[in-house]
């Protein structure tokens, strides 16, 4: 199933008095652009946020779209579709966000992993690290379990690292065409380029990235696997990590990982990597002392994955603050990979709260 859909005649946000309210619009209704241009909102930041990396930026960007559309609607002739007029708006801005902050990365892809009996570095604050993305707002409700799972694939970390590395137009290309699945007709009216501009740009962007993501197929379409375990077997699992980490268990935590298994922290720089490197570090840190009770852990879905919101116990009045969201890769029942994303300012957008009582 193509995104494309959602622009179809039959699609709800489609209706015979379309034509009437965009000619509301057009005269100054602003309730009835909001009717037109709203049913967008969701896909436009996650097209955002694969361009960005960024959660933060996505949604900044998505608010200026919307302002640019509203301010030149008289510009729009009904040539291409509305939903590729905004696309073309949406474009437009985070490449000229791109043009200041190329790109974003992980910790694990920038550097080896560090020693735990050193301390870690200092937190790199500057606009750096790629940020969580909550499933909740990743497709619209009504979209096939199909088209969920083909935007799953292209949401995962990985596939977000290796995007970064591509120069922005050529980003911008492989994201409307490989995971659009616009026509290269489309794609160039976007873009405001040739069509065989675009198919340039498409072909050396798939070629850095087959050579950077090994879930890119010959053809251009991305493929990852299905988070593994699912269903009770994970909630099980999920349950078992949670109890650990608010009991302080280091060596139940430890148990779940695999002997590889990588941990990242940005703003950090540092990450760690193996069963033994990654106990020292909680133990010299987050489970440092009388840990019992320290920690509250909510669940969370983010980038197609597990993870939970870790809220930090507040000494002086007993209640639990927002510290980090923690995502987490199984590959199998083990824990391969689990990224903690300092970021308390992303609690809202997980639908979190700023404080649990004690």
């Amino acid at each position: 199933m193509s995104l494309n859909t959602f622009d179809h005649p039959s699609h709800p946000t489609w209706g015979e008095n379309r034509p009437a309210t965009l000619a509301a619009a057009l005269a100054g209704d602003a309730q009835a652009f909001a009717a037109l241009a709203e049913p967008y909102r969701k896909e436009l930041l996650t097209h955002c946020y694969r361009m960005l990396g960024s959660l933060e930026d996505a949604e900044d960007q998505v608010q200026e779209t919307m302002l640019r559309a509203w301010r030149r609607l008289e510009t729009y002739q009904g040539r291409a579709s509305l939903r590729a007029w905004l696309y073309k708006i949406a474009t437009n801005v985070c490449l000229d966000v791109l043009a200041r902050h190329p790109k974003r990365s992980l910790p694990v892809a920038l550097g080896a992993p560090s020693d735990p009996l050193i301390p870690p570095g200092q937190p790199v604050l500057e606009p750096v690290w790629i940020e969580p993305y909550p499933d909740e707002l990743l497709v619209p409700e009504a979209a096939s379990p199909e088209a969920r799972f083909e935007t799953w694939e292209s949401i995962s970390f990985a596939f977000l690292i290796a995007l970064q590395e591509l120069p922005p137009r050529q980003r911008c290309a492989l994201i409307l065409g490989d995971v659009l699945d616009w026509q290269a007709v489309e794609i160039a009216g976007v873009m405001d380029i040739s069509v065989s501009a675009v198919n340039s740009l498409l072909h050396r962007a798939r070629l850095t990235l087959k050579q950077r993501y090994p879930g890119q197929k010959a053809e251009g379409r991305i493929s990852i696997s299905t988070p593994e375990p699912s269903g009770p077997r994970q909630k099980q699992l999920l349950e078992r990590y949670l109890r650990a980490w608010e009991t302080a268990d280091i060596d139940g935590i430890v148990s779940m990982l695999t002997e590889d298994a990588t941990f990242p922290m940005p703003p950090l720089p540092s990450w760690y990597q193996g069963r033994e490197a990654i106990r020292a570090f909680i133990l010299a840190t987050s489970l440092a002392g009388e840990a019992v009770g320290r920690w509250r852990l909510l669940p969370i879905h983010a980038n197609a994955l597990p993870g939970f919101a870790f809220y930090v116990r507040d000494e002086a009045n007993g209640s639990y603050l927002p510290f980090a969201l923690q995502v987490l890769h199984f590959e199998g029942e083990l824990l391969s990979d689990v990224t903690t994303f300092g970021t308390p300012g992303l609690f809202p957008a997980f639908g979190l709260a700023m404080a649990l009582a004690g």
